[in-house]
């Protein structure tokens, strides 16, 4: 939908954005449009936007008429994949733009899960390439979940249901089949409240009670599709259990925390490129919204920057892959990370929890690394080239 009115107020740059001061490059590329205001994602209120004409958000923003009611915001725009946090009829009945990122993060999140399957493989002592992943949500993120999947050798099982009803394809299998062969099952679910494809505490009591006793259990959708209290109960069901996200962020639970074998603080997605390709796609919609020429594309020395080059031929007993993969993303850091929040003070949790999301450092996906293969044999080399490094 393009904005039909005032042209001429836009094209002279006089749109006053008022964005989340952590998406990366906003105000850069919104400066275009006119005044870039930041604010604090948790902290936003109805006064903020008085002026407003587009709103930037992330997830930790809820977007609904008592924000909004009143003020002249025109155009809202999330740089996420997902929309639970948009009361989207609320818009559309106003009249109000909507845009988000979908796939925007799929790469750093797909690179998470193999990072933290590379991980739990070193520590637990078992073979990927021996295992069964089941991958529950097969859209832009668990689509590229299997494909890091295939190339580290893993039979994969997909279940998604609306895609199994839209494409009646018999690749996409029935959740209880999944939950009874799978060795890891990774969630990649959006957040649905009721109906028929409902995820809200899909993983319950009897969800972990069905899968195979010691699989793993990987969260990097939303808190609210696990039940806690449930995987609490049944944690000694699990292999080992992987949670990015959690219910009542940034008050999380700190004893699900102290029994997950990885925890981080909601950054799956946090990867440097996935952030600026949420920017990209919330600023062309923008642009076509209003009906304004693109005047900023991301800088090319970021798109094309190699930021280390790896040997990983020099890795002793360690597989070259995994070595390639935690070298580029050491996911057991954030872990470290976030267990601090453990000696802070009840009250000071949330703080933190925030903190970590705010000043996470740098983290460039697999194909801006380059991987010495000098020594490497090609079934090695074919793997780091299918998990997007570079080979040379």
């Amino acid at each position: 939908m393009k904005y039909d009115k005032n042209h001429v107020f836009a094209a002279c740059g006089r749109l006053r954005t008022v964005m989340d001061e952590n998406i990366l490059l906003g105000k850069d590329a919104f400066s275009s449009f006119g005044d870039v205001v930041p604010f604090t994602g948790r902290a936003l209120g109805r006064k903020d936007l008085s002026n407003a004409d587009i709103l930037l958000v992330r997830s930790v923003t809820r977007v609904n008429a008592d924000l909004l009611a009143d003020t002249p915001v025109k155009f809202v725009a999330s740089a996420t994949i997902g929309v639970d946090h948009v009361d989207t009829e609320y818009l559309s009945g106003r009249s109000i733009g909507f845009a988000y990122a979908p796939g925007s993060n799929a790469d750093s999140v797909a690179e998470y899960v193999v990072a933290a399957l590379l991980t739990l493989s070193g520590s637990l002592g078992f073979n990927t390439a021996q295992k069964t992943l089941g991958i529950i949500g097969v859209g832009n993120i668990g689509g590229r979940v299997l494909e890091h999947a295939q190339a580290l050798g893993m039979r994969v099982i997909k279940c998604d249901p609306p895609k199994k009803r839209l494409t009646n394809c018999e690749s996409y299998r029935p959740l209880d089949e999944l939950l009874e062969e799978a060795d890891i099952i990774t969630l990649h679910v959006p957040l649905v409240s009721n109906g028929d494809d409902r995820t809200v505490g899909l993983v319950d009591r009897f969800f972990i009670e069905r899968m195979k006793c010691g699989a793993i259990l990987i969260n990097t959708s939303r808190g609210s599709v696990v039940d806690e209290s449930a995987l609490l109960a049944c944690r000694d069901r699990l292999g080992a259990l992987v949670l990015d996200v959690w219910n009542s962020e940034p008050a999380i639970n700190i004893d699900l925390l102290r029994c997950a074998d990885i925890a981080t603080p909601h950054i799956a997605g946090y990867s440097f490129d996935g952030k600026l390709h949420g920017t990209e796609a919330i600023y062309g919609a923008a642009c076509s919204y209003f009906g304004i020429n693109r005047h900023w594309t991301p800088p090319a020395e970021l798109c094309s920057e190699i930021v280390d080059t790896i040997d990983a031929a020099d890795c002793g007993k360690t597989d070259p892959v995994t070595t390639a993969v935690l070298h580029a993303y050491p996911i057991k850091r954030d872990d470290a990370n976030l267990r601090q929040i453990c000696y802070s003070t009840p009250d000071r949790r949330a703080v933190v929890f925030d903190e970590l999301r705010k000043t996470y450092p740098k983290r460039r996906e697999f194909p801006h690394f380059e991987v010495n293969t000098a020594k490497l044999c090609s079934a090695t080399i074919e793997k780091l080239r299918a998990l997007r490094f570079k080979t040379v």
